[in-house]
């Protein structure tokens, strides 16, 4: 059985919410005067929100560490770390996202009892943060040393932010990565947050990408087009469009985050 699936019973079409974390101690937004407790209020209110209304899980990110970086800090592995077990939901799988470290997205994991992770791991990549380049290799052998087998990799073949390097499709890049690098699910996004893939690429990467592997909208979703896009991919993840006034950083605003629920379970 796919890890994905002993997380998400096989024919369901999880719908996974974002619980993005305000800016982390020794990043430029961060919030010296409300400090780390005021980092776990707000995660923990968006928590409550995102469980009432119905998601199948909640993702855990440090969405707001503007400008990203390739290769964190201890203090942001040890903060997040904190921020998750104490605001992680009860009732629910809940997973983490580190942009744009994929060993800290791990350990995070491995620290606070997550089902799995988010991240991009394999590729070269153009991008704001500079040239980006990934080592799938290294995450699953620290995985395997860690004794985390169960903690699912979702893998990003489209990220926000960043264009492959070389001359591949992304429908390419998902069946390769599949293949050699041992997905657990395939995540399609847009150009950043809250904006999404073309319904062109989402159907060539699902066509392309063996059935049995989930193949999940990662950007760009709302309650408008949720129904479309769900009848080509086997998941969503969801943030920008539960927030108010729909913007990414904003806090969860529970009429938004019930009316999402509703449109995709319609």
């Amino acid at each position: 059985m796919n890890r994905f699936q002993s997380i998400f019973p096989a024919g369901t079409k999880p719908i996974i919410a974002m619980a993005h974390l305000p800016a982390l101690p020794g990043t430029p937004l961060y919030d010296a005067g409300g400090g780390v407790s005021a980092i776990i209020d707000r995660v923990h209110r968006d928590v409550e929100i995102l469980v009432d209304a119905g998601f199948d899980a909640v993702m855990f990110c440090n969405e707001n560490d503007r400008p990203y970086e390739l290769h964190g800090g201890p203090e942001s592995a040890a903060v997040m770390a904190r921020v998750v077990t104490e605001c992680r939901p009860a009732a629910i799988p809940f997973g983490v996202d580190f942009l744009w470290d994929a060993r800290i997205a791990l350990a995070v994991a491995v620290a606070t009892g997550a089902s799995f992770l988010r991240e991009v791991v394999s590729g070269v990549w153009e991008s704001d943060m500079g040239l980006w380049n990934t080592d799938v290799a290294a995450l699953l052998r620290e995985r395997r040393r860690l004794d985390a087998d169960d903690v699912a990799v979702l893998m990003n073949v489209a990220p926000e932010f960043a264009s492959p390097i070389g001359g591949r499709s992304f429908s390419q890049i998902a069946r390769s990565t599949v293949v050699s690098s041992l997905a657990d699910a395939i995540l399609v996004s847009g150009p950043m947050a809250g904006a999404g893939p073309s319904l062109d690429v989402l159907r060539e990467v699902r066509e392309a990408v063996p059935e049995q592997v989930p193949v999940i909208l990662n950007t760009g979703a709302r309650a408008e087009t949720i129904g479309s896009m769900l009848d080509l991919v086997d998941g969503c993840i969801v943030g920008s469009s539960l927030k108010v006034d729909g913007h990414t950083w904003n806090a969860v605003e529970p009429d938004r985050a019930h009316r999402f629920v509703d449109a995709a379970r319609a």
